[in-house]
């Protein structure tokens, strides 16, 4: 018998959390795993409860939330024997959608039951962990505002995009990676261990989570007309063939701009130092899939 730990998330995604839990209570292969569980209470929280936990000899532990959930009980797992599952119940499930994981909890539990493991890379910025995706400049920006957000969905990230886009000026930035110095003024650019910037749109078709790599694509501020074909390029993995994107794959870089910014760190807005150093970190996450 394993002993599982499921951690949730209750103010993560746009759904309770209790009936969850009682699905996962009820549907958890009772011959396979003993079960506890607890709500965080804060940031930060996930990542102790999941270092104690590790500790005790669990030997899996669930996330019950989206990207930013995962990313705090990765924290705590990564360099341990310890693995991690996850229960999509964000708001983009950006990792979830990559990895395949159905967002039918029913399902979710069932991958879990199944319990096929994978080594995965993660990423980090200056130290700070990232598992699916991270990135600077208009969606480090949107992810400050939607943190502040009353609500959590999808059309509430819409309109923050819709009210923020029109005024806002591309960055300057100098990336060190590969050998070369590539300036640019950039919209954003984003660092992806998986393709998934969220909501099933996906920002590096080529990437993969397991290949030793991060995908870094640079995009410039494309004129407003042109953004329903960019989000319908986002929507069928295309994006790559848009005239707006470059696309580098790097073990790690060094990125510099004149500014301190915002970072979105797997969904979570991070205020960070003018130079970024940005690694990948192969293979350092055990983590169940389909």
């Amino acid at each position: 018998m394993k002993k599982l730990f499921v951690i949730l998330n209750p103010v993560s995604g746009v759904v309770k959390k209790d009936n969850i839990l009682q699905q996962i209570l009820e549907f958890t292969d009772p011959r396979k795993y003993e079960v506890s569980f607890s709500f965080t209470e804060g940031p930060g929280h996930a990542t102790e409860l999941c270092a104690e936990k590790v500790k005790e000899g669990n030997e899996v532990i669930i996330a019950v939330g989206g990207d930013g959930s995962v990313n705090e009980i990765a924290r705590g797992l990564v360099g341990s024997e310890s693995k991690l599952g996850i229960i999509p119940a964000g708001s983009g499930n950006g990792l979830a959608h990559h990895l395949k994981i159905p967002t039918n909890y029913k399902k979710a539990i069932e991958v879990i039951n199944q319990e096929k493991v994978i080594k995965i890379d993660t990423g980090s910025i200056n130290n700070k962990l990232f598992v699916s995706i991270a990135g600077i400049g208009f969606d480090g920006l949107v992810a400050r505002k939607f943190a502040k957000a009353g609500r959590r969905g999808f059309l509430s990230y819409l309109k923050i995009v819709t009210e923020e886009y029109p005024g806002y000026r591309p960055k300057k930035y100098t990336l060190e990676m590969n050998g070369k110095i590539v300036e640019t003024r950039a919209l954003f650019i984003t660092f992806a261990n998986s393709d998934q910037f969220g909501y099933n749109t996906s920002i590096a078709p080529g990437a993969k989570i397991d290949d030793g790599f991060l995908d870094v694509t640079i995009m410039q501020k494309p004129p407003i007309i042109e953004l329903p074909l960019l989000a319908s390029l986002l929507y069928w993995r295309q994006i790559d063939k848009s005239r707006f994107i470059e696309i580098y794959k790097t073990t790690g870089l060094l990125l510099k701009t004149k500014k301190k910014r915002w970072v979105n760190i797997d969904g979570e807005p991070v205020k960070m130092e003018k130079e970024l150093q940005v690694k990948i970190h192969p293979q350092s996450l055990n983590l169940i899939v389909p």
